[in-house]
């Protein structure tokens, strides 16, 4: 699966689960147990590939059990990485901002609000932040819905300039997709930090991830907010969809319904849910706009879901395996990254 390189605008701007299973606590850091030789020499070809395509956090869990976890050194000359990249936390895992990942973190914030009552996303966007705040006509406006945002099929461009009527094509949107954000934190009535606090890292046990505003020297791309995150807390995130919207402790945070509406099918791009990569589709329109016939990563189980960032950032849940794949770091060398890891990781998960 060749990947471009994109502008920093697509950069930045970044896979359906079955029935919820028992909430399973993300494990403390454990050695992996010993592997047949052929197994072993899987799990060590995996490891060298990630290693070599710049990573620095990686992180396997199977069925609550951590095969792999390994924090490796920064890249000391890439300054683009170097802005996106904070401290090390207490086990000396690098903190770093997961750029377009964050969308999916907001999607489940939105869910949140669903189930609270508090967000309807078939109501237009002004309806929470009022008019005028895009530049298309007021008529043009109003038919834009919350749900059209979070599809990025709003029919804006990274302007938000009018592009086609809402609802009717897929245009993968970083400036228009931070409105939901503000759409949130208007419908909850609190700033977004607060809510993301209450609502979803402190039930969850996620003492690592906030939201900073990034650096000045940083090209703006119109969402000048990152969400700053250790691969552990990135973990303990995707196991609450593994875990069918259950945090480690059994609280529910996200209603299995609202899980199973983030990763359905958008109406413009079967490979996109709210803010959430699809796998499995027969097509599959990039965030560049390229349509490509098959599914997002053809290696990988066909019901993964990825929160997927920039520098290859990702977050990759797959029901059917109960497993989470973690990986931070610098933009991968392997423009065929995605694919070219898949291929490595089902020798060990198969």
């Amino acid at each position: 699966m060749g990947r471009p390189r994109l502008p920093w605008l697509l950069a930045l701007s970044a896979l359906s689960v079955a029935a919820p299973a028992p909430a399973t606590p993300v494990p403390a850091q454990s050695a992996p147990a010993p592997r047949p030789l052929a197994q072993s020499a899987a799990m060590a070809g995996l490891l060298d590939y990630a290693r070599a395509q710049n990573t620095t956090g990686f992180l396997i869990i199977r069925d609550g059990k951590t095969l792999v976890e390994e924090n490796w050194p920064a890249p000391a000359d890439d300054p683009l990485f170097a802005m996106l990249a904070y401290e090390r936390n207490k086990d000396g895992a690098l903190l770093e901002d997961v750029a377009s990942q964050q969308k999916s973190f907001v999607s489940m914030l939105a869910a949140i609000a669903i189930d609270k009552g508090m967000l309807d996303i078939a109501k237009p966007v002004s309806a929470y932040i009022g008019a005028g705040w895009s530049k298309a006509s007021p008529e043009q406006e109003a038919k834009i819905r919350v749900i059209d945002v979070l599809t990025m099929s709003s029919g804006l461009n990274p302007t938000f300039g009018y592009a086609a009527p809402p609802g009717t094509v897929f245009l993968y949107n970083t400036p228009v997709y931070a409105i939901t954000k503000r759409i949130v934190a208007a419908a909850a009535g609190q700033p977004l930090e607060q809510i993301t606090r209450d609502w979803l890292t402190g039930p969850a046990g996620m003492k690592d991830t906030e939201w900073r505003k990034r650096p000045a020297a940083m090209p703006d791309v119109g969402n000048n907010i990152g969400l700053v995150t250790s691969p552990r807390d990135t973990a303990a995130f995707g196991m609450i969809v593994l875990s069918g919207g259950l945090a480690a402790n059994g609280q529910r945070i996200v209603s299995a319904a609202g899980l199973e509406a983030m990763f359905t099918p958008s109406a413009t791009n079967p490979a996109y849910g709210r803010l959430w990569w699809l796998n499995g589709s027969a097509y599959t329109i990039r965030a560049t706009g390229a349509r490509l016939a098959g599914p997002l990563i053809p290696a990988a189980p066909a019901d993964l879901v990825g929160a997927l960032g920039a520098l290859e950032r990702r977050l990759y849940v797959v029901r059917s395996r109960k497993l989470i794949v973690v990986r931070m770091g610098a933009a991968a060398k392997d423009p065929d990254f995605d694919q070219q890891l898949w291929l490595r990781l089902v020798e060990v998960i198969d």
